[in-house]
């Protein structure tokens, strides 16, 4: 483990941490999308399956990774709760409209036709990384169709993204330093394409911070 996978590990607690912080003080989910954290939990779900097939605690690191898989599933979770049964009055349904069976199907067929290996859990988790990759994009269009920003919520898609991008500096990284590393095209590909979706909010969002204003995206 290297200095970019945990940072990128912070940044990824952080980013859960002030959208809870966001829903429970304001006590509203205006400008999350209900859309991206459900494919977030359907991304946990079949990633981290391997929690049940033993081995939690072998090893500092196999505590370290076990305990941030159920926290990411258990904050996940709670934050679909928020939104669909807490806070649902404040839900902004007419915005949050991407239609995510497209993801779905096509994270499936990647899965299916390119995944790391071709075993049940291997394909799984072939499909997740797949999924991952786009499961930001209901998040962004909602935002783009709102327009301005609110500040917990964009500090939340900031370090979302920021976190990733860390990731792929751990895999540069692990792909000089672990020769086993190099064949991981499936996440290459999907942790790429998902940190390119990032690239046009980060550009506004540094825009908006460095001119002290409110983050506004245009349509």
């Amino acid at each position: 483990m290297n200095v970019f996978r945990i940072a990128g590990d912070l940044l990824h607690c952080i980013s859960i941490f002030i959208l809870l912080h966001k829903m429970r003080k304001t006590r509203t989910c205006t400008g999350i999308s209900r859309k991206t954290l459900e494919l977030y939990a359907i991304v946990f779900l079949t990633r981290y399956l391997d929690l049940f097939t033993g081995g939690y605690f072998d090893s500092a690191l196999s505590l370290y990774n076990t305990v941030l898989k159920l926290l990411f599933l258990a904050s996940t979770f709670y934050c679909v709760y928020l939104l669909r049964v807490k806070y649902r009055h404040t839900y902004d349904r007419s915005h949050d409209t991407f239609r995510v069976p497209f993801l779905l199907g096509a994270a499936a067929v990647l899965a299916f036709i390119f995944p790391q290996r071709y075993t049940i859990l291997e394909i799984l988790w072939s499909f997740s990384q797949y999924l991952e990759a786009v499961a930001i994009l209901p998040q962004l269009l909602l935002l783009q169709r709102t327009g301005e920003v609110e500040n917990l919520t964009s500090h939340y898609i900031f370090c979302l993204g920021a976190y990733r991008g860390c990731y792929v500096l751990n895999w540069i990284w692990r792909f000089f330093t672990d020769s086993t590393y190099r064949g991981q095209y499936v996440t290459w590909t999907a942790g790429l394409i998902q940190t390119s979706l990032y690239a046009d909010f980060f550009y506004y969002y540094l825009k908006y911070k460095k001119q002290g204003r409110a983050l506004k995206l245009p349509p």
